[in-house]
Parts: structure tokens; sequence; C-alpha cells
């Protein structure tokens, strides 16, 4: 159920995110704009051409970032003002020169001081504790927002839609004008006066039912504590598992060792703990967790049900259908149906391939001493007990061929090979801790100047560095590219992977390595961007269900046993990773594929069929359940209430989004398959880089698909990948189920 959050947009609107951080003693109060700052300040550029990180405090980010954030507000009335006098002179309004430009230049320096302060948060809280960064967050967002309710600018630009000027304009900027026109409308700026305070009112209620949602959930997950004594229960676990899960560090072998709701918890634990009550009893404290069935108090089926209904009334106020018709307007598939359709195809290949894996896992079992049927809680432990087993592949002993230098330098070879750049680290710079790296980005044909460039600190610091349990890392856009306001993009990759000790290089597991390889692909996507406007730069203004495709489109080329060795070589030896430890990767890739797949597809009908129908949710559930699982529904289970991501978070009608993505970047990657056997991958790649690295934002992402791939998206790539694309009706998978609709 866990979506992976990325790209600056997604950070910056995204309030479940900061649920399960590490919560720090203290909190420094300090007025939002204080006194006027001295000449140099060093959130400004610096000779480096780069922010003073250890000269920021947090009294100077807010005051700048009030200061800033005034002057936008500033420049929008200042904006308003010269349209009233252009419409009475009877001249014609300039865009670009009278909106787009000022706009820009006063919006990039507000971003630029965020995203310092997000970097100082996320890298060394201790400089940036949450009670301050929220104050930067709120006022920053408060600030940009006020472009997109300026009723003035809405109409002066809707006029350029409806006027027939909009031809004048190039891709970019109409790319532009649709922005400031969506974000307007689905504020509610369309909204007649008798019901404008009807939509405040219901957002204001949205916003305390979501916020006490989220609040229950995070007690409840809280309040259930297991612990465990037994060293024989642990003895599957791996040491960096007990270790995180040890109550005394120093006992971490002996134990004992405490279970927690925490997802990254549950997931370990249901896939290592052999005793299978032991497992019921952690499984079924998860899905019944703010349930009826447990405390009354924490009890969040009626905010679900509440949240459900403001969202609607929110959707019908602004002239929707439903909140899920409302939603496919900040998405690439374009409509509901079009999303049901590429859903209901998947299906027909998941569901066959889960029949299939669950009845040769239930033989497995059964060949190695279980006794019973099978169900939901048994899958994660005996799923890797088959795959260990059955395909050698063993967790632990993969991290000796995966140690970070190595994967570094392979991953910044492979990017430059691929898109035509070179990576150049540059020394000597303030930064916010002694581990942060950083490096240049040069384009290989073009100049000597750096493009972009971009931090790394890469290494968990528990005193410092903001933990979310089970989330490894972020893509930080500190700077986002301007032509207009002369910006090289900015970015910073800030993970959290085991750190060197006694002489040993940090060793990541190979979910460690996809992560890097995914915030990787989202900082290029960030850095080798070429646009005009920051606002349509990078990840900005991608649609939410493409934002991601770059990320994957780069752990895709893991699976290449080429890419594999090229990372990878045994830390003490040198030894090049075995062919069997690549076949094993390449095993894990498609094992029990359609069961993932299925666990998928429910979520995301789920979450749909939620904001499309009005019935009762356990209802809607008990229909569902059945066509995505093989094992019955518990009557208690009710995981709905606890689903934060959909409920408290922004995700609502949008869960599909992260498998839209993960399809587009399979069927991007099989292009690159392809060329690899005519050695013409360098060339794909540049028409990568050309397309989904170059345009980002400024290019609806169904026309960026188009030029590089020639056609629409088909469903076709990943089910091959995943080892179930089978010819379940005499036919191939179509593709106009996955085709998107056009941006109008």
């Amino acid at each position: 159920m866990a979506v992976s959050f990325c790209g600056k947009r997604l950070l910056l609107t995204r309030s479940n995110l900061l649920a399960n951080q590490k919560r720090h003693g203290y909190i420094v109060l300090v007025p939002e704009i204080g006194e006027d700052l001295p000449e140099r300040n060093p959130l400004a550029r610096s000779e480096s051409g780069l922010p003073e990180f250890n000269n920021v405090t947090i009294e100077k980010c807010i005051g700048t970032i009030g200061q800033q954030a005034a002057g936008v507000e500033r420049s929008v009335k200042a904006i308003e003002e010269k349209i009233a006098a252009v419409a009475a002179s009877g001249d014609q309004l300039d865009v670009k020169k009278d909106i787009f430009l000022p706009l820009e230049m006063v919006g990039v320096p507000l971003e630029t001081t965020w995203g310092v302060a997000k970097t100082l948060y996320l890298g060394n809280s201790s400089k940036m504790p949450t009670k301050s960064y929220m104050t930067i967050h709120k006022r920053a967002r408060a600030a940009r927002t006020s472009k997109f309710s300026s009723l003035p600018i809405y109409n002066a630009l809707k006029g350029v839609e409806t006027g027939g000027d909009k031809q004048k304009f190039t891709m970019e900027e109409k790319r532009l004008i649709n922005k400031y026109l969506l974000e307007s409308k689905l504020s509610g700026i369309d909204v007649d006066e008798s019901s404008k305070a009807q939509l405040i009112a219901i957002m204001q209620k949205l916003a305390q039912e979501r916020s006490k949602f989220h609040g229950k959930q995070e007690v409840a997950v809280k309040k259930f504590s297991h612990v465990i004594k037994d060293p024989a229960l642990m003895q599957e676990f791996p040491p960096s598992l007990l270790q995180a899960l040890a109550v005394d560090q120093s006992q971490v072998v002996k134990g004992p060792w405490k279970i927690t709701l925490q997802p990254f918890v549950v997931q370990n634990f249901l896939e290592y703990c052999p005793d299978r009550t032991q497992r019921w009893n952690v499984w079924q404290a998860d899905t019944r967790k703010c349930s009826t069935y447990t405390d009354k108090e924490l009890e969040n089926s009626n905010h679900l049900e509440e949240i459900r209904s403001l969202r609607k009334r929110h959707a019908k106020l602004i002239g929707f259908e439903s909140f899920a018709h409302m939603s496919m307007q900040t998405k690439m598939v374009g409509s509901v149906e079009q999303l049901q359709g590429t859903l209901d195809e998947l299906h027909q290949y998941a569901r066959p391939a889960l029949d299939s894996e669950m009845e040769s896992l239930g033989q497995f079992a059964g060949d190695n001493g279980y006794k019973g049927v099978l169900d939901v809680y048994d899958v994660p432990y005996w799923k890797r007990r088959q795959l260990s087993e059955l395909h050698q592949y063993d967790k632990e002993a993969l991290r000796e061929y995966f140690a970070m230098p190595k994967v570094l330098s392979g991953l910044f070879l492979l990017a430059e090979a691929l898109f035509g750049i070179k990576i150049v680290e540059r020394t000597g710079l303030d930064t916010w801790h002694e581990d942060v790296r950083f490096y240049d980005i040069f384009d290989s044909n073009k100049g000597s100047e750096p493009i972009a460039g971009f931090y790394m600190d890469l290494y968990s610091r528990d005193d410092e560095k903001i933990s979310v349990t089970g989330n490894s890392g972020w893509m930080v856009g500190i700077v986002n590219k301007s032509i207009a306001a002369g910006e090289k993009p900015l970015a910073a990759l800030i993970c959290n992977f085991p750190a060197p000790l006694y002489g040993k290089p940090s060793l990541l597991t190979l979910d460690d390595v996809q992560i890097l390889f995914h915030k990787f692909g989202h900082a290029l996507q960030h850095m080798l961007t070429e646009t005009h406007y920051s606002d349509v730069a990078g990840l900005s203004n991608v649609e939410w269900d493409a934002v991601e495709v770059s990320g994957f489109v780069l752990t895709c080329l893991l699976q290449d046993p080429d890419v594999l060795r090229s990372i990878s070589s045994h830390y003490g030896t040198g030894e090049t990773l075995p062919d069997a430890f690549i076949q094993a990767i390449q095993k894990r890739h498609t094992h029990l594929a359609g069961y993932e797949l299925c666990r998928e597809l429910y979520f995301a009908n789920l979450d749909l069929e939620l904001h499309l129908r009005s019935d009762y949710w356990l209802d809607i559930v008990k229909q569902l359940y059945p066509q995505f699982h093989s094992f019955p529904l518990d009557s208690k289970d009710a995981h709905p209430c606890s689903m934060t991501t959909i409920f408290s978070g922004d995700w609502g009608a949008a869960y599909y989004s992260r498998l839209w993505s993960r399809m587009l970047a399979a069927d991007v990657y099989s292009a690159f398959v392809k060329a690899k056997g005519k050695g013409q991958q360098a060339e794909v790649g540049r028409r990568f880089r050309d397309t989904f690295l170059a345009l980002g934002g400024a290019c609806h992402p169904s026309e960026v698909f188009r030029q590089f791939r020639g056609r629409d998206p088909s469903p076709i790539a990943l089910l091959q990948a995943l080892g179930i694309y089978k010819n379940v009706h005499g036919t191939a998978p179509g593709t106009s189920t996955a085709k998107p609709k056009e941006e109008q």
C-alpha cells in the first residue's frame, strides 16, 4: 500500500510525508518576516554559485521567505493593476511580458529559498526543525498559490484561451497557460458568489476530517506493541533487521525485540517470522487498526465516509461529476473510462497468473512441512522461502557485491554513456555535513560550463537526518531551470543508506540500489530539462501519473545483466557478480508477479471506486476483494480505515499513478532492450534525454511518449517484463485501453 513519493512538487504538497518523522525535543519560534537581512544573504548564491549552507540560520531562512513571499504577492497585485490599466486604455495585453516574466522573476528566488530550507530539513534537521520548516512551507505555498487565485490573471489568460490568440504562443507557453487556468479552476475560482462560502466551508471541514483520520492512524500505530523474547522466532531475520527491532542495541542477537505496526516492520515481520500464529497476530492488528473492532476512540470509518462525501461535494461545486473525474484533470490518462479500461486489461493477465502462483506456493509450503491452506498473512513468508530455496536468492549475500562507491561510479558512467553528459565532482564547497558531495553536470557536446549540479547526502545520521521508516530517500529540487531568470537546475539527493563502518564501505541491498537509481532518475529529469519557465521545468507540471517514469526507467535498467555487472563487485575480493546471482535477481523481478500486480490493481480500483460511488466503503471492499485475491476477506479486515495515503494524503483517486508510471517506463525500457541488440542504446538514450528528460512539464506526457516511442503506450511491455504476458483470449493485448486522451 505504500506509495513512493517523489519529485519537488510531490514533496512540497504531501502532508502525510511528515507523519512518521523523527521528532525533536525543541522548537524554534521566530517571526515570519524578520528585519532586513544583511547585504550578503547566505541563502543567496555565493562566489561558488551555490548556497552557503553552513551560514544559513532559521531566522534568516524565515525572514527571507517572508520577504520573498510578500514580494510575490505584491507582484500579483501589480500585474492585476496592469491588466486593469491595459483594459481601460484599450491596448493589447502582452501575456509574456506583463504576466509570465514578472512572476518568474519574483517566483524563482522564493522557490530557491524554499528548496534550501527543505534540503536542510531533510539533511540536517538540527539546523531546520520540523516546526520551523512548516512555517516556511506554509508561507511559501500561500505565496505561490496567490497567482492561481487571482481573478484578473485568470480572466486575462482565459481570454487568450478562447480568443484564438493562443496560436501565437510556444508549446511551453501554452502549457503554462493551461497550468494557470487549471490550477485556478480547481481552486474554485469559477464558483459563483453564492457557492463560494459553501466551498470554503467544505474545504475547511475536509482539512479537519483528514487531520483527524491521520491523527488516529498515528496513535493506533504507536499504540500496538508486541515484544518477542524467544530467539528461536527470530533466527531467520537478517542481522540488519534484528538490529532495527532490538529493544537493547547491545543485545541484538539475544533480544528482546519490539514489533510495532510501522509498515516497514509489519512487512518484514510477515516475511521472516516462521510462526504462523505470531504472523496472524501482527497482521490482524495491522488490518483492524482504526476500525470498530479495536479502540472505538480511534475508529476512522466515520471520518472515511465524511472525507468521501466532502470530496464529492467539492467536485460537484466546481463542475465535475465526481471526485475521481476531477482528479483526472491532473492526470495523463485523461478519463475515468480510459483508466478503468487499462486496469481491466492488466487484470485479465494478472489474475490467471495469481491463481497459478498461489497453487505453486501452496505446494511448496506443503513440501516443506506446512499443513493446511495458506492465507494472506502466510504469503510473504513462503514467498521469501520459495524465492530463496528454488531460485537461490540471498538478500544478505548480494549486499557484499553492491558497495556504494562501485554502485555510484557505475551509475554515473551509465548515465554519461546513455545521455551524453559528464558528471564531475567539485570539492571545497560549503555543505551541511562532511559526508555531502557535490557534482557538476556537463553536456558532452556543448561548451565547458556546467549545465546543472547536484548534492549527494547518502548515509543515515540518526542525530541529524529526518528518517521515515521504510523510506530511504528523497530528491529535492533546490533550483528549477529558468532561462528567463538565468537559473541553472540544482538538486539534492538525500538518502538514508547504511553508513561506512570500520573501514567497510556502505553495502546496499538490491532494494537500496533500486532506490538510488530511482531517485537519480528523478534528479536527471530535474537537471536536464530545457525550459524557459520554472513552473514547467523538470518535474514541475508533469501529470501525477507520469511523474515517476524517469525514475522507473532507470530501475528497469537493473534488469540488464551487463548493467548489474557494471555496478557490482565483491567489496573485499573484487570478484565479479556471479551469473547465478544475476539469474536470482532476474527471478526476483518476476517471482509472484501476478500476486503483486493484483494487489496493486486492487488498491487502485478500490481507491477509484470509493471516489466514484456512494456505497458504504465496506460494501465496495466486499465486492472488489474477491476479484483480486485468492483468499477470502477476513470478516474484521478494515484496511481502508488506515489508508492515510488516500484519505489524509493527496492521493485520493490517484493511487493508480505509480502503476501507470511503471507501465510507461516498461514500454520505454523495451526500446532500450531492442536497441541494445543493434548497438544503438546511446541513440535511444539521447532520444530519451531529448523527450522525457528535456521537455519536463512543458509538454503533455502523452505527446512526450509519442515523440519517444512513435505511438501511444501499451501494457504489453510491463506484462512481458513481469513474465505474465499470456494469450488469455486468443489475441494479444491491445493498445487502445492504455491510450491517454489528448490535452485540450
